[in-house]
């Protein structure tokens, strides 16, 4: 059997072995369930005889209702990459995707793009940057308020159902605790502290797991989403490689999906990306206090992406060399599976200023520097009057009664989420005294720490900005501007020292700023 696999991995770097014009050399991409074949205009996928426990392609038949399985998912979310599966036959010493006998392999058809539109070799050019992850947020959100809900999958969300997955990576990969090719691939103290994070879980946010399953978030997702299963091609963000083989893995919670690329870009020292990503998915699906449930994805996600890579360590078709850079890889993601585990205290920013001033802007860059939920009054405002983000509201939405309840869910989510560890920026005018009490007087009853960052700029700058300001969810125009600025509150002294002014007309330093 394994003789026939390696004729066949040779055969199928062999420019015959295919119908159509091919670009040589043909480029062989190993993962552990797979080899992907690059031959220019396509590329052909045969999965690898091997079961892992969560995936099983032992048999020529499972390889072949996995693929199956593989094409008829990710055409709904690929349908310009994903074409066919294709028999493959043997006749004497040589292989074919034409014969007459009973199949030998099956092999899953696509259009190749080029590994340059790859968000991970983006990524490694230093091309991605926040528009990308902006998309990439939007297709996500949409993909998710798009998929599939049913009992059956609703199923999944119970912890009996999501548990043993966390259970069996543990077991899978206590034995590589400890060095591999010189390098300590995981510590006992990470083993033991991580999962014991993940058993605390369980047992404690037993109530915040019934209401997501309640809540209608347990869909058939992605299951993989990371950077090398997201490309932009053909001028758009399209996801690809959903998972086939294991429900539990595809039936998840929204937020599992979202973890995997935060995750991803976390471990390629892109906070800021992911934090962008992060931010504008939940801006598009008002999801918020989906964010308590990310710390526990977020660890799984990583200590996924160490177990699979321990398993080349294992793989004897795997050369030396390769597994001393995988020892390498699977020790960094342990590590940052450990880290998600850390709680620290939350923190809250409040950003104050009239329309134009750079709320946004400036409570953006706070968020990336500090990994901050970034919550705007105009989203929430427009999730509560049941609007889309870029539809403009009508008058209605602006009642002081609609104000009261934007700013009185905004305090609701900033408490709940630092409650959690987060750090969170409030974005909104917060011009009036009565939106801002509340939030110092939580915080020095908890102790938790507070600026109110107030961004200020002459108002011909403000209404040059309203003027010219393009795709932004925001309604406000320059009509309102002398209104706001004769309705706003000064900071008491109560508030100065918790506030900092920032003219946004002029340089200024993110840093400055949290200090």
């Amino acid at each position: 059997m394994a003789d026939s696999k390696a004729r066949l991995i040779q055969g199928m770097q062999n420019a015959s072995f295919y119908s159509h014009p091919v670009q040589e050399p043909i480029q062989m991409v190993q993962t552990h369930a797979s080899y992907v074949f690059l031959t220019g205009q396509y590329a052909y996928k045969v999965k690898k005889s091997v079961d892992f426990g969560f995936f099983d392609y032992s048999t020529l038949e499972k390889r072949h209702h996995f693929l199956q399985e593989e094409l008829r998912l990710n055409s709904v979310i690929a349908p310009d990459i994903y074409i066919e599966v294709l028999p493959i036959f043997e006749a004497g010493n040589e292989f074919s995707l034409e014969g007459d006998e009973s199949p030998v392999e099956y092999s899953l058809k696509m259009r190749q793009f080029p590994q340059a539109c790859l968000l991970s070799e983006m990524y490694k050019k230093g091309t991605l940057n926040s528009d990308y992850m902006r998309e990439l947020g939007e297709v996500v959100a949409q993909f998710h308020q798009q998929a599939k809900q049913s009992p059956e999958i609703q199923s999944y969300g119970t912890i009996n159902a999501i548990k043993p997955a966390f259970d069996e990576n543990y077991q899978q990969t206590e034995k590589y605790i400890g060095e591999f090719y010189d390098m300590p691939v995981q510590t006992q103290q990470q083993y033991q502290e991580t999962k014991q994070f993940t058993d605390s879980f369980f047992s404690t946010k037993i109530d915040l797991l019934q209401d997501r399953k309640e809540g209608n978030f347990i869909r058939e997702c992605h299951g993989d989403l990371h950077l090398k299963n997201i490309c932009y091609w053909q001028n758009k963000i399209q996801l690809f490689d959903r998972i086939e083989f294991n429900k539990a893995f595809r039936f998840v919670d929204v937020m599992y999906d979202v973890a995997f690329a935060v995750m991803d870009l976390d471990a390629k020292d892109c906070p800021a990306l992911g934090n962008v990503f992060l931010n504008t998915y939940l801006e598009h699906t008002g999801d918020w206090e989906g964010v308590q449930v990310l710390p526990l994805y977020l660890s799984r996600q990583a200590y996924v992406r160490a177990k699979v890579t321990s398993f080349l360590l294992d793989d004897a078709q795997v050369p030396d060399s390769e597994k001393q850079k995988a020892a390498q890889t699977a020790q960094q993601y342990y590590h940052l599976a450990y880290s998600y585990t850390q709680r620290n205290p939350g923190k809250l920013y409040v950003m104050c200023g009239i329309s134009g001033t750079g709320k946004s802007v400036v409570g953006g860059a706070i968020a990336q520097q500090t990994q901050a939920i970034h919550i705007r009054t105009d989203a929430v405002r427009k999730h509560l009057a049941g609007i889309g983000l870029k539809e403009k509201g009508n008058p209605d939405i602006y009642r002081p009664e609609m104000s009261q309840a934007t700013y009185a869910r905004l305090a609701e989510l900033g408490k709940l989420l630092v409650e959690q560890g987060f750090t969170v920026v409030l974005d909104g005018k917060y011009d009036r005294l009565t939106w801002r009490t509340p939030l110092l007087e939580y915080a020095q009853s908890t102790g938790t720490p507070v600026r109110f960052v107030h961004c200020t700029a002459p108002m011909g700058v403000l209404r040059d900005r309203l003027q010219t300001r393009q795709g932004d969810i925001s309604d406000a125009t320059t009509d309102l501007l002398t209104q706001q600025q004769n309705q706003a509150e000064a900071f008491q002294d109560r508030e100065k020292p918790y506030t900092v002014t920032v003219d946004t007309s002029k340089p200024w330093d993110v840093d400055s700023l949290l200090s």
